[in-house]
């Protein structure tokens, strides 16, 4: 047996292979540096404190110590404090300590994936081979982004014409608060060069996405960006991390290097069936219409739109032993067989989709067998093959023709606030792909905070910051009554936020699941023009407002009750991950914060394996802000 099958996934789309993990359990990855970096199990950001601040503070401090050193000086909060252990890269450098830090592994393309944690007013930024800085910084709430906010190309400095580079700010600013964790991930392609050096094609961020927004695509660096660690341009370089502009944090590194692959296919053979076929197995029977040799694999070689059927073979030429990744996109039924043994197979006559499996292949050739079937009148022929390994790009083995890119056909129908705010109803899926809520609303605003809001629970359950929405799914032929976010939406989590509960422990229902919670729609506030969201709960009407706060950067929440001297009622803040900030804020899964500003005292309580941030609610107002 020449092949393992490692996994096989059936789904849409391509599975791509585990990415080689920074363990960070110390700094072995890296070349040594001055002492300004550390491993360390936990960070602490105060979201209220500028870093420049503190260092100026810590600056005087010094000179203070040394003019009265027998004085106490006063102590200060601290920007960011640390805690002890492994998991999480930290910088805090001074005056003295400010060193980079510098991979000991070289790369050339390369795809990164990482999460970054940036204190308020902080500075730093990653560079590609050392070369080419993606910006890091504290730019939250920036309207329009420069090369030198976060996720910028950052320009460089020279003057001789030839080598200047001016930088490519980002499309879009996806900056979380300062304190939050924020997902990074990159597509790096490095420059091409031929036998003699000469520089064949530039640098290219394929893609850059930031808190699930892309803020680069394809884009071209001609030249070194500002400060490398040498004024050139190389095939390979290290991964370097800026450490003398304000402390940052990072956990989670992913990297994968890239390659061009070596597999390659030969003696391809091919025939063609005609016919209404139901299952592949009817090929066996069916009548060969043409046969023939073929470079690639090629659907339109039967010459028909639908029942046909087309049966591939040949030799896949396999380099080294290893894993590897196979795709098969098609249309119709498929079988696809490696030296006899099934790999991949879906037998029907009318599917859409792609196949994904994970194999061990030894070294050499491997005879494969490709049948493909399709009686389904409304799908386009379709059939392509990728191989790769997990450092290298996928071969293809299909014409564009065969299996041309998912293209949208259809103009999309944006839905975008004017000079008021809109409102839009939709049936929406928690998470993007969770439970489907059937009573929701979207509320975007011209400042561009926009909302989701369950009218069947009365909950908040999703916000974002940029364009409001795409209602093609909605509207659309017939549509399917839903909306996509144009952003990336930070959800909160599901059921009754309010609820009268009879012990500590008791959960709060789920939505749907109190029959005295009745729902009274909205109406529209005649000075702010966004909608006051009314419920009926035991008998108390309950008001909340929602409203973008004055700087545009994140929403308070107002919920009003007609009656005081409630017992044992409870609104459910937060669900998740809960720290508590030195400024009083509350960080939920280190993605975004709850901040009260009336006088409710919060507690967190464990409750069926999930920590809740509640409040006991009597009747009087609740205010809080939920930042992002």
């Amino acid at each position: 047996m020449k092949i393992q099958l490692l996994s096989l996934l059936f789904f849409f789309g391509a599975q791509g292979f585990a990415q080689n993990l920074l363990e960070l359990n110390n700094l072995n990855d890296f070349k040594p540096q001055i002492g300004n970096w550390k491993v360390v199990g936990e960070v602490l950001v105060n979201p209220a404190i500028d870093v420049h601040d503190m260092q100026n503070h810590e600056q005087e401090t010094k000179s203070k110590k040394r003019r009265r050193r027998r004085k106490e000086v006063e102590e200060r909060p601290k920007a960011v404090a640390y805690k002890s252990g492994t998991g999480i890269l930290l910088n805090m450098n001074d005056s003295e300590k400010k060193d980079r830090l510098e991979t000991r592994w070289k790369h050339g393309d390369i795809k990164l994936d990482m999460e970054v944690m940036i204190p308020k007013g902080s500075n730093s930024g990653i560079y590609l081979q050392g070369r080419y800085e993606l910006q890091l910084k504290d730019s939250w709430g920036v309207i329009h982004p420069k090369v030198s906010d976060m996720g910028g190309i950052h320009n460089n400095w020279e003057t001789d014409p030839d080598k200047i580079f001016r930088g490519i700010p980002p499309l879009h600013n996806a900056c979380k608060a300062p304190g939050l964790w924020q997902k990074l991930n990159i597509h790096f392609q490095a420059p091409k060069f031929n036998d003699k050096g000469e520089k064949m094609a530039n640098a290219r961020f394929v893609s850059v996405v930031l808190n699930g927004v892309v803020i680069h695509t394809n884009v071209e660096v001609p030249q070194y960006t500002g400060s490398p660690i040498e004024k050139n341009e190389v095939s390979e370089g290290p991964l370097v991390i800026q450490g003398d502009h304000g402390p940052v944090a990072f956990r989670n590194i992913k990297y994968q290097l890239l390659e061009p692959s070596d597999v390659s296919m030969s003696a391809i053979s091919y025939k063609t069936y005609k016919g209404e076929f139901k299952g592949l197995e009817e090929l066996q029977d069916a009548d060969v219409v043409t046969e023939g040799q073929t470079q690639f694999i090629d659907v339109n070689l039967t010459g028909e739109e639908d029942n046909y059927g087309i049966s591939f073979s040949g030799t896949l030429n396999i380099p080294e032993e290893g894993l590897y990744h196979l795709s098969l996109g098609y249309t119709g039924g498929v079988a696809f067989y490696m030296d006899s043994v099934s790999v991949l197979q879906k037998n029907a006559a009318d599917r859409q989709e792609m196949l994904d499996t994970t194999l061990t292949l030894s070294q050499g050739e491997h005879d494969f067998v490709l049948n493909n079937i399709k009686s389904a009148g409304w799908r386009a022929p379709r059939l392509g093959l990728t191989v790769g390994t997990a450092s290298t790009y996928p071969s293809t083995f299909h014409t564009y023709d065969s299996y041309p890119p998912a293209i949208n056909t259809v103009s999309p129908i944006f839905v975008q606030p004017n000079t008021e705010p809109r409102c839009l109803r939709a049936f929406v899926s928690f998470g993007g792909d969770g439970k489907r809520l059937s009573h929701t609303i979207g509320v975007g605003t011209p400042e561009g905070v926009n909302y989701i809001y369950d009218l069947g629970s009365g909950n908040l359950v999703g916000l974002w910051r940029g364009d409001f929405v795409d209602a093609t799914p909605m509207w659309h032929e017939r549509g399917d009554g839903s909306f996509k976010p144009r952003g990336a939406v930070q959800w909160t989590f599901l059921n009754q936020p309010i609820a009268q509960l009879s012990d500590a422990k008791t959960l709060f229902p789920e939505t749907g699941h109190a029959p005295e919670f009745i729902s009274k729609g909205y109406v529209i506030d005649e000075t702010t023009r966004l909608p006051v969201f009314k419920q009926v709960y035991r008998g108390v009407d309950i008001e909340n407002r929602i409203e973008p706060n004055s700087t545009n950067t994140h929403v308070v929440r107002e919920v009003r009750f007609s009656d005081t001297g409630l017992q044992n009622w409870y609104f459910k803040l937060a669900s998740g991950i809960i720290q508590q900030r030195p400024d009083g804020s509350y960080a939920i899964n280190g993605e975004y914060y709850i901040k009260l500003l009336t006088d409710q005292v919060p507690v967190m309580r464990e409750v069926d394996g999930e920590t809740e941030l509640v409040i006991a609610v009597d009747g009087s107002l609740v205010k809080y802000e939920l930042i992002w």
